[in-house]
Order: structure tokens, then sequence, then C-alpha cells
């Protein structure tokens, strides 16, 4: 075996007909079973004006060939112990997986509906600004994750077998272009049929999986967790895995409540700011007109140190969105809330990404009287201005970018990919003015490194504010479980351990591990 890196054209790179003959083309070798050629990584080089595509192959003899291992059967854990799981997010499924592959029953509790069903409520959000705080963006089936770009990357190398998570997903429908991309993303539109396959999965092995199920309690006897309870009843379980993600509210007023140990913690708030992907295209790509039927959509990381009344504030991208569309990701009537996503292709006119400053204790000082959930009650106040600035629907307020940056009300909006539609307002209704501040900075900042990015032909939208947990579940570092609670282990974004689809789903799977040898001990 041995690693080559091939450069090849765009047309060669994303055509799905000639990527592989051109692999093999490239490096003199017949694809005629002798020896196979398997991609490891691919990425766009776009620094030069041509752009150009690195593959990075492994070129293996046919002995010593080894496809991607197929999910492999287990034996059925009806009959066995259980271990409750709260939420089918990627922490959640990814963790049930985990729990009935090492031969522990999964009872999958989950607050929303199963994925089809959970259509007709993301559609009268769209349609009809009708919020189910049951059923909608966050909650649900597959959890945040299933309604976004579906992004696979992490920046962390230390939660987990990376691999073995895309391998998971690709044994269940996604295409094995994600184990190689440098950037993989599977797309809103495929990302339901793949979660239920993975439902499925739980199922066929004896797993069970409630929907509609909302944990109202816990039963704990003196530090030792036994169960939850439901609207249903009492279900019992010596391990409890608390995958709800970072919008359940209720989870974490329910925490408090109980005196189990939680902790403030940073997180961020801004906008979304929505730009003509054609521009984001002709910078990136070096490209005079468009980008062409085989690149696909650009993306832009930034950041910027903005100075606000001498602090300094990190501003940064985040979650961009590269042919996506911006979505309303409230969890109750009465806020406004927005987030990004993309379709596989990414092949919306429209590119979009949050603009966020980083916020800390500091910033809650008026929401002190809610201890250690201020930041969440800071949170939530922002998202009901934004909500009463547009009044009272999900429509959301606008402002074009310069005239943002420039302390205007726009006298129009773009057209926008938000379906709900938006309310032309000044942001400084919406955001504390250290907010608008370090905003104002960053975008100035960001217009001097991406040619047209800081013009009135864009657009922020607010607010993005759910840019992570406010609050931290605090776990053992070794056995992951609560620090004061036994058989409670606090999981995925929602405790603060992740940031991102493949993040949760392998800190799931750390957290099966770890109840399941709790509950041999």
């Amino acid at each position: 075996m041995r690693i080559v890196e091939l450069t090849l054209k765009p047309e060669e790179a994303f055509d799905e007909q000639r990527f592989n003959a051109a692999l093999y083309n490239k490096l003199g070798l017949k694809d005629d079973g002798s020896v196979f050629v398997h991609p490891v990584k691919r990425s766009i080089d776009a620094r030069s004006r041509n752009v150009i595509i690195r593959v990075q192959c492994e070129v293996i003899n046919a002995g010593e060939r080894r496809p991607v291992i197929p999910y492999p059967d287990v034996a059925d854990v009806s009959g066995k112990e259980p271990v409750i799981i709260v939420g089918s997010g990627p922490a959640g499924l990814f963790a049930a997986l985990r729990v009935i592959e090492l031969g522990y029953r999964a009872i999958v509790l989950e607050r929303g509906k199963d994925v089809q069903a959970r259509r007709r409520d993301i559609a009268a959000i769209n349609k009809d600004g009708v919020v189910n705080p049951e059923s909608n963006y966050c909650f649900g089936e597959g959890g945040a994750g299933t309604y976004s770009d579906g992004k696979l990357y992490t920046r962390s190398k230390k939660r987990g077998d990376i691999r073995r998570i895309l391998e998971i997903f690709v044994a269940h429908g996604a295409k094995d272009e994600i184990l190689y991309d440098a950037h993989p993303h599977i797309g809103t539109n495929k990302l339901p049929l793949l979660v239920s396959k993975l439902r499925q999965r739980i199922l066929d092995s004896g797993g069970t999986i409630h929907f509609d199920e909302k944990v109202i309690d816990f039963i704990i006897e003196g530090n030792v967790m036994k169960g939850v309870v439901t609207g249903s009843g009492n279900i019992k379980a010596a391990a409890v895995i608390l995958a709800t993600g970072h919008s359940a509210r209720d989870i974490f007023e329910l925490l408090l409540r109980r005196k189990i140990l939680i902790e403030s913690k940073p997180f961020a708030i801004g906008v979304r700011v929505e730009h003509q992907q054609s521009l984001i295209d002709r910078v990136q790509y070096h490209c005079d007109i468009d980008r062409g039927p085989y690149l696909p959509a650009s993306s832009y990381s930034l950041v910027h140190q903005a100075n606000v009344d001498g602090h300094d504030r990190g501003v940064f991208s985040f979650c961009m969105c590269p042919g996506g569309f911006i979505v309303p990701s409230a969890t109750a009537p009465g806020e406004v809330v927005v987030n990004g996503m993309s379709p596989s292709r990414r092949d919306s006119q429209y590119a979009n990404s949050g603009i966020v400053v980083a916020v800390g204790e500091n910033d809650f000082r008026d929401f002190r009287q809610y201890g250690v959930l201020a930041g969440m009650h800071f949170q939530a106040s922002l998202e009901r201005k934004a909500c009463e600035v547009a009044g009272g629907t999900q429509r959301a307020p606008g402002q074009r970018l310069n005239d943002f940056v420039e302390g205007k009300v726009s006298g129009s909006l773009l057209d926008t990919s938000y379906q709900p539609g938006l309310y032309a307002a000044d942001m400084k209704d919406v955001l504390p003015p250290f907010i608008i501040s370090a905003l104002r900075q960053g975008f100035r900042n960001f217009g001097g490194k991406i040619k047209g990015y800081l013009s009135n032909e864009a657009q922020v939208v607010g607010v993005e504010s759910r840019t992570s947990s406010p609050v931290k579940i605090p776990r053992d570092k070794v056995t992951l479980e609560h620090l004061q609670v036994r058989g409670l282990f606090p999981c995925g974004e929602g405790a603060g351990y992740a940031g991102g689809i493949v993040s949760a789903a392998m800190d799931g799977e750390r957290c099966a591990e770890a109840a399941v040898q709790a509950l041999k001990k």
C-alpha cells in the first residue's frame, strides 16, 4: 500500500462518473481489479486563479483491500438491562446504537415527533408562523442536526473515532464521499431518510424509541439516578444519558429545581448575514462570472478581535451555509431565532452565515437573579425582542448590511431565503450595544478580507442566538458521570460537551460506553 497525492481539475474531481476513472488514469493504472485506488482526502486549492483539487489516495494490492466496514448486525437486546437515553439528536441516536452494540437495551425518549411527522410542524413554522414547542427545527427525531447543513467535520480530535461515525453514516445511506472530503456534509434533504434508517436499526435490534414522550422529572434516590418521569408515567433504569440539546430550557430548569449541579458557560450571539452565493464564489474561486458546473458552492471562515469599551470581543463566522437557507429555529411562541441549513447540492442562490459575538457571565449581570441560568434568560430576552420588533410573528428583523454598520434603518430589504419573511428594523432595538458595536467592527474587518462583502447587496437577519448551550452540566472526566448524581451521564451539545453533528455523535458513543461500564460494576 502506498499514499500518493494527485492534482485534478474540478470536472475530474466532482463529476461522479469521471472521478474514479480519473484517479486510475492519473496513476497510469488499469481498473481491472489487480489494484484498487481509494481516495483518502479530497480538498479544494483555490490559492491561485486556476482552482485545482488535491486528492490523496491509497493504492492497494487486490489481496490487501479493506472495504468500508458495514455496520454489524447485533444480537437482540430486547430482554437486556435498559439504559435510558433522553433525546434523539446525533448524541442520543449514536448513544443508543452503541448501548445496543454493547449488549444493553436502549430506551430512547424523544419529546418531539418522528422525522416524517415532524415535516408538517416545520412547514407550519415556515408558512404560517406557528411554533409547536415540542416539534420544530430543534426538537424531534434527529434533533437540530436533521434540519441543518449536515456538516460532518469537527476541529476536535479528542472526543472519539471520527472515521467510525462517518462509516456508520455511510452504512445507513450516506454517500461514501463523506469519508474523504475535507469538509464533508450530507444536506438537509438527505438527512431525514438517514435518520429514519438509524431509528430502524435501533428498533430491529430490540431497542425502543418513544416519540411525543417528554421527560418532566427524574427519579433519584439519595444521589443515585433510578429513572425518569414522563407524561406517560415512570420509566426505571440505573443509567440515564441526558442528550437533550442546547435548546431544552425546561430540562435546565428541572436540573436547577432538583438541585442537580449545573454551571453557567460562555456562548455567542449575533445575526445571520446573507449574500448572493455568486459573490462569495467569485471572490473565493477568482472567477469572473460563476463557479461553473463542477465546483461546489464556496464558503468562508472569518474572525476578528473587536474592542468594545476597552475589552476584546471575539467576532466570528459560525455555521456558514453555502448555497443554503436561513430558517426559523424558535422553540416556543413569542420568540424569533434564526439558523442556517443547506441541501446536499448546496444549490440555493444564497450564502448565509452566523456572525456572532462571544458573551460571558459579565454580560448577564442584569439577569443575575436567575443564578446559573442567567445566560439562558439573557438569550431568551433577545429572542423575545426580535419577535416583538417583527410584530409578534415569525417574520425576522432585517437590515441591509452597510446600513447596519452605518446605523441606518433600511428603506427596503432584499429578497431572502428566509421563508416567513423579513421586517425592516434597526438591530440596535434587538441586540445590546456591546454586541452591535462588536458586529459593526467585525463586518468592517470582513469587508477588507472579502471584496464586496460589506455592501447593501447583503443583509443581516436576527437573531442568531442558539450557537451553543448557555449552561454546562459538569461530569467526571473519566467516568463521565455527573459530579453529584450517580447514573446520570450528561451528553452532547446541551450538556456543553459537543459542537456539531460529529462531535455530538462521538460524545454519545463515549457516554454509552461509560454508562455500560458503570452498570457492569
